[in-house]
């Protein structure tokens, strides 16, 4: 679309919005519901798209990308008449006689931004939050992902009239004329290089965002850890979607006591889940392109790789890839991997893993494998990170009852279930003061002697 479109589209969406046609829960509802049963007609559509992308298989497209937009939406049919109401709280003594209330209310326009590893996932989820909240959306997927992005806009297109929710596809152009216009909430999903583009593009219209970015996400497993079951659930969360996952374990830190055992349960539980010749697992998807292909082959250093390192240019895949004696001063640990290669650390003493991790960029997610409860506070307690898990890796963002986001480096804002609600809305603060009695001791002038023992009694 042209500059001159867009800014069309959003003059559209804004009289939509001003008609008050999105208040009502009722209209949120509907328009949710429609957006469930589209989504589960297209389900076939979907999976190709998924696959036709990032080469994901049926099962894990679902598993991972429409089925969790199923789960969200959903949850917001059924709780979105509950998160809209308003809700009273206390009024001081000094403001009787009067009822305090809290009211939500959409943030309005809003443009939702989304990235190519989840490319359904991380439209659609956003969308169900926005439209529960009451705005209208532009949603701007991927250019890295055209066939989902072209399911996405039939979806979209059947459900919604172009006032109302509206797919703008293309790439950097259609990007910059899109964060020209100044809309009343951004919605970002990306990498923390993009996200401050985006970020300081906000920042020329005071418009507030929530930015969903990434970063080094560590994995520690201590001496206490039950070895082969943490092997087996690092293996699932970091070759899921060949390592393109934004909450993956990007790197181990482990008790140089069990490091070995830890390693050769690493090599088993690749080989378990993906076979001898991962490349010819027809489960197994690719890298997105081949610049990030090309990228991620330059971290490898064959000569510390334990099992993997196979790739095929032709198909944009690499194995799984584990590498063994890994440094900091190694190139794999000098950006976000982002792929389906992971480096073991090591380390001696856990007190000095948490000062490293302090002194750290803060990461999007956080993952601790072990069954001391001492290690366990202490990495929930004085580490700051978006979130994660204990003795298990990804699964805490498959929830509706938590927030997901980041914190710090790895993003600002959160959503999924009420935080994704409270994201698309702000909150008015209302005092509706009563008619029938009007205190005097606010007035001048300020003499009477009563009125000041009053005033130190309300305010203290």
């Amino acid at each position: 679309m042209t500059n001159e479109e867009i800014q069309s589209l959003l003059d559209r969406q804004r009289t939509y919005y001003r008609s008050g046609v999105t208040l009502p829960v009722k209209f949120r509802v509907e328009q949710l519901r429609r957006l469930y049963a589209s989504v589960k007609a297209h389900q076939d559509e979907i999976n190709d798209a998924l696959t036709a992308d990032l080469g994901k298989s049926r099962y894990e497209g679902f598993m991972c990308e429409s089925g969790l937009v199923l789960t969200e939406i959903r949850y917001m049919i059924r709780h979105t008449p509950r998160y809209a109401k308003l809700r009273t709280v206390p009024t001081p003594p000094a403001q009787f006689c009067s009822h305090s209330f809290r009211q939500p209310i959409p943030r309005g326009n809003t443009l939702i931004m989304s990235p190519w590893n989840y490319p359904f996932l991380l439209t659609l989820d956003p969308l169900a939050d926005a439209i529960a909240a009451g705005n209208t959306a532009i949603v701007k997927p991927s250019a890295y992902s055209p066939a989902t992005s072209e399911i996405i806009a039939k979806i979209i297109g059947e459900c919604f009239s172009p006032e109302y929710v509206a797919v703008v596809t293309g790439g950097r152009a259609e990007n910059r004329a899109l964060l020209d216009q100044k809309f009343d909430f951004v919605f970002f999903t990306g990498s923390q290089a993009v996200g401050r583009e985006v970020l300081h593009r906000c920042a020329d219209h005071l418009t507030p965002a929530v930015l969903e970015l990434g970063g080094k996400s560590p994995c520690i497993v201590d001496a206490s850890a039950d070895i082969g079951l943490a092997a087996k659930r690092i293996v699932f969360g970091k070759f899921l979607n060949c390592g393109q996952t934004c909450v993956a374990p990007d790197y181990i830190l482990c008790d140089v006591r069990v490091k070995d055992a830890f390693v050769r349960a690493v090599v088993r539980e690749v080989q378990a889940q993906y076979g001898i010749q991962p490349l010819e697992n027809p489960d197994y998807g690719k890298i997105i392109n081949d610049k990030h292909f090309a990228r991620l082959c330059g971290l490898i250093a064959f000569e510390k790789v334990v099992v993997g390192g196979q790739t095929s240019p032709q198909t944009c895949q690499i194995a799984p890839t584990v590498m063994d004696g890994v440094t900091w001063e190694d190139a794999v640990m000098g950006e976000e991997i982002f792929g389906p290669i992971l480096p073991v650390l090591t380390y001696d003493a856990f007190d000095a893993v948490v000062d490293e991790l302090k002194m750290k960029d803060k990461p999007l997610a956080l993952y601790l494998f072990s069954s001391d409860r001492t290690h366990i506070r202490r990495v929930t307690e004085e580490l700051s990170y978006g979130g994660g898990c204990i003795n298990d890796v990804v699964i805490h963002l498959a929830t509706s009852e938590m927030g997901f986001g980041g914190v710090g480096e790895s993003g600002m804002g959160a959503y999924h279930g009420k935080d994704g609600f409270d994201a698309f809305s702000h909150y008015k603060s209302v005092v509706d003061k009563k008619t029938w009695l009007d205190l005097p001791m606010r007035y001048q002038p300020y003499k009477h002697p009563l009125y000041a023992k009053l005033l130190q009694l309300f305010l203290r």
